[in-house]
């Protein structure tokens, strides 16, 4: 079984249990990247010139603020938490290569703060100042706080719901829409060739991020399998009202980070997007959609379906696949 019992040995991945989690192993193995490979030389420039206006400097300060907290909070969660309880050894590999990912993220943030001069504390204590920030990461940590108790265990159905809703949590919530208005807003600047250094690796990210709200799904639908008894009606409703306070408070956030029309969006437009993917995500778990909103942004789903393609004289990542994978 994927959580703890007798006969589960940690140290013995064979026979592989469940291929769908070596699967996924294998995709982050070949989407691998890091951030110094993005040349930030333009971004640099537009940031420190006047290519900007203070609407688009301000959102591009709160995804940095945002973004450089939450990959910390996903990796602690992934540590403390999910690796104690998740023991079957083939999705415990995967965990260990998503930590790496966020490892990876995080250090995206570190590169993107260097390369424009920000005070670390400005950016970083971002999520300390703005309360749209702040009631973000207390929601998901909120989630968490039960199964960090030194004398937590998985006996009993209510623990095993808990698990569940710190799985749902990181990644459905965190992962899978607090993230999306972020993405949504450095990617609408990238097609305006603004910040596309920050845009790439935007990108990267949101790629690495629909591995790892994948497999949580299917980690979920997994636990859910083997103990049956748990997944009830009442439960059901419950994460469902949870995606939905994520919305409000993912909706707070896009309005206040992108107040005005920047480039063709605007808040509202950001706000429906937020509920077309809450939608998708209760289709993942099972659950009724709750808003029927279509997707403002279409372009979306190209960037994140679609491969990169660049120029091979550029030494640029080339479909997004580390080299060793590549078919030339």
């Amino acid at each position: 079984m994927i959580l703890e019992d007798d006969a589960t040995d940690p140290n013995k991945i064979l026979p592989v249990e469940y291929d769908w989690a070596r699967e996924y192993y294998r995709a982050g193995v070949n989407n691998n990247w890091v951030p110094e490979e993005i040349p930030m030389g333009e971004d640099v420039a537009q940031w420190n010139g006047d290519a900007l206006t203070d609407a688009e400097r301000q959102l591009v300060e709160w995804n940095l603020g945002f973004f450089s907290t939450a990959e910390s909070l996903t990796a602690n969660n992934l540590v403390l938490a999910i690796y104690e309880y998740v023991t079957n050894p083939e999705c415990r590999q995967y965990l260990l290569r998503q930590a790496y990912e966020e490892a990876i993220h995080t250090d995206t943030f570190i590169y993107c703060c260097d390369s424009l001069g920000f005070e670390p504390e400005y950016l970083y204590g971002m999520y300390d100042r703005i309360p749209a920030i702040a009631e973000k990461d207390a929601f998901v940590v909120d989630l968490t706080q039960s199964i960090l108790d030194d004398e937590f265990t998985l006996d009993t159905d209510r623990d095993v719901r808990s698990l569940l809703r710190d799985l749902v949590g990181f990644y459905v919530v965190m992962e899978g829409i607090f993230f999306y208005a972020g993405f949504a807003m450095m990617l609408g600047l990238k097609r305006r060739n603004k910040m596309v250094g920050i845009g790439q690796q935007f990108e990267y990210i949101m790629r690495d991020e629909s591995v790892h709200l994948a497999f949580g799904v299917d980690l979920v639908r997994t636990i859910r399998q083997e103990h049956p008894t748990v997944w009830t009606d009442d439960f059901g409703a419950e994460i469902a009202a949870l995606v939905e306070d994520a919305v409000e408070l993912e909706q707070q956030y896009a309005r206040e980070a992108c107040p005005d029309e920047i480039l063709g969006m605007g808040p509202e437009q950001f706000a429906e997007y937020v509920e077309y993917v809450a939608d998708r995500r209760l289709g993942q778990l099972d659950l009724p959609e709750t808003y029927g909103t279509d997707n403002p942004f279409p372009w979306m789903s190209e960037a994140t379906d679609l491969n990169k393609e660049t120029n091979f004289f550029e030494k640029q990542v080339t479909e997004y696949q580390s080299g060793g994978s590549l078919d030339w």
